[in-house]
């Protein structure tokens, strides 16, 4: 578990999931509103999405343009993959 919360904990990674938390952002992931008021470990709860994963791009772990606003549980369904994002189900079969 150590090795999953390390640089999240630094003073410039912190300054910058609060600005992010300060700009109430949709999820990056599927779109949708995040609840700013839920809390970890909600599915539905605010985390940081590092759009290019730390295993792939440790150069990027507290770069802004490689950061955004996702659900936590949208993030966590990623895993440690490069996906793109996605717009989500669709409203009908096709």
């Amino acid at each position: 578990m150590a090795g999953h919360t390390i640089g999240r904990t630094t003073r410039r990674f912190k300054r910058l999931a609060a600005d992010l938390r300060t700009q109430r952002r949709p999820c990056c992931r599927c779109g949708q509103k995040i609840d700013y008021e839920l809390r970890h470990p909600d599915p539905g709860s605010f985390t940081v999405e590092h759009i290019k994963p730390w295993s792939t791009h440790p150069e990027l772990r507290e770069d802004p343009s490689n950061l955004d606003a996702a659900h936590l549980g949208c993030n966590s369904s990623k895993g440690n993959g490069d996906g793109k994002p996605t717009l989500g189900s669709t409203s009908r079969r096709w």
